[in-house]
């Protein structure tokens, strides 16, 4: 029998661009499918050539919808790709509305370029369209959890609930006679709607791939920065601004705006949702909830018939360009959350514009911020950033919340993986910075004595 392999063709080194070739002889299979986010250097490699041709693929198995682990797949199907992507229910719905949302984003961007004449490409090309993004949504398989689903030929695949984001999975495959566990983006042990990942698997595995987002820290339980500064910002006459992820991210701000405000420790103020990739998402978690999918937790399933998790009593569905546009200046205290949430790209690139050159504003940044990003480059403490060409001076109050995170960090990722029954012969740490990624692994060994490597972009491991 031909040799097992995996290829790391992204997020090695990196948080973004997760693509992992499983290969045996003429078979090969693609885990994940992500977009290179961040620095330029990252970005290109969106345009490079994949290191496989796309045609030979057998199929595409999804871990979750975030556009690091799918936003490639349109590119690859533009490519030859023809095969199924396997992946559960409600990421294939997720992930149809954030693969729509991306060619959108990106067709409108090569059109606002050329307009503005800043890019170097005559004429500005979308890496896809809409039409790429439907033609791969049609090759999507819907599969459920914990079942074994074959996806090709000597390969099975086990999707298990991760607690990350609605349909988040981490993935245990079993490839030509090798059983392999792949992470995803694990969740945490508490999120205000979903269930808490699934236990480690029992009995051998021949190697487990884990993300190391936040491999080098840990989360604060509770964090009273957030109330303070929405308050102090809200006292002071000004808005705030926060850039969240459209997916989970906005709807577990909404749940915490919510306790805050009923709590009486956030003034009730209008709250602006100006996202409809995050809106769309908002319908298929009140869906998932309204179904008692087996993802939710029981207590907030049990409560809808009275009571939606996410609205405070004075949150406003933006959904045109003209609602958008109507809060660029606002002429009261409120709270914007729009997508994305790195400040990339979409609705609140253009809110950054009106709220970053204005002391009186605040602007939240709620998540991990990729090097290259605008989020970062403002975390950082630049004192301007590019927007559309143009540099916008950072006058607003620029604030960075940790603890709204849905990966989870050093600590817990070793105390999911420590509950292994057997020790798996071979650990990878990928889906990190170099540093979170070091860190991880070597916390994995001390703690748990487990051999584990980082390896570097495009390297290939035989799997003994």
């Amino acid at each position: 029998m031909s040799e097992v392999s995996i290829q790391f063709l992204g997020a090695a080194g990196t948080v973004t661009g997760s693509r992992f070739l499983l290969s045996c002889g003429e078979s090969k299979i693609l885990i994940e499918a992500g977009l290179f986010q961040g620095v330029k250097e990252l970005r290109d490699r969106n345009w490079e050539p994949l290191e496989v041709d796309p045609a030979s693929l057998d199929a595409v198995v999804l871990t979750h919808a975030h556009l690091d682990h799918c936003g490639f797949l349109p590119r690859l199907v533009k490519e030859g790709f023809r095969g199924e992507v396997f992946l559960t229910e409600y990421s294939a719905k997720l992930a149809a509305v954030i693969l729509r949302d991306s060619a959108s984003i990106q067709t409108e961007d090569a059109k606002y370029a050329a307009k503005k004449g800043y890019s170097r490409h005559n004429p500005p090309l979308p890496l896809y369209d809409l039409k790429d993004a439907e033609r791969a949504i049609r090759q999507f398989v819907e599969t459920p959890f914990r079942q074994s689903v074959k996806v090709a030929k000597q390969t099975e695949v086990i999707f298990y609930p991760a607690g990350h984001i609605l349909g988040a999975a981490f993935l245990e495959v079993n490839f030509f006679g090798k059983r392999l566990l792949f992470t995803g983006d694990m969740g945490r042990p508490e999120h205000p709607v979903l269930n808490r990942p699934d236990n480690f698997p029992a009995g051998n595995f021949d190697a487990v791939i884990t993300e190391s987002t936040y491999g080098d820290r840990e989360h604060l339980e509770e964090d009273k920065e957030f109330p303070r500064i929405i308050s102090e910002t809200i006292q002071r006459g000004g808005s705030v601004l926060i850039p969240a992820f459209a997916v989970d991210r906005t709807e577990v701000i909404l749940v915490e705006l919510k306790r805050l405000i009923e709590g009486g420790q956030v003034k009730k103020v209008p709250i602006y949702v100006d996202s409809p990739m995050a809106l769309k998402a908002l319908y298929y978690y009140r869906e998932a909830i309204a179904e008692k999918a087996p993802e939710i937790k029981t207590e907030v399933s049990e409560k809808w018939a009275t009571e939606d998790p996410f609205d405070a009593g004075s949150m406003v569905e933006l959904r045109t360009v003209e609602e958008s546009k109507s809060i660029n200046n606002p002429s009261g205290p409120c709270i914007i959350i729009s997508a994305s949430g790195m400040a990339t790209g979409g609705r609140v690139v253009h809110h950054l514009a009106q709220i970053l050159p204005k002391s009186i504003h605040t602007v939240i940044l709620v998540g991990y911020q990729a090097l290259g990003t605008r989020g970062r480059a403002l975390v950082d403490g630049s004192d301007s950033v590019r927007v559309h060409g143009e540099m916008v001076p950072v006058r607003a109050q620029i604030e960075q919340i940790h603890s709204f995170s849905v990966h989870a960090d050093a600590g817990e990722l070793v105390r999911w993986l420590g509950a292994a029954t057997v020790k798996p012969k071979r650990v990878f740490v990928v889906h990190g910075e170099a540093g979170a990624a070091n860190t991880l692994a070597k916390f994995i060994t001390s703690e748990l004595g487990w051999k584990t490597h980082v390896p570097s972009d495009s390297q290939r491991f035989v799997i003994e």
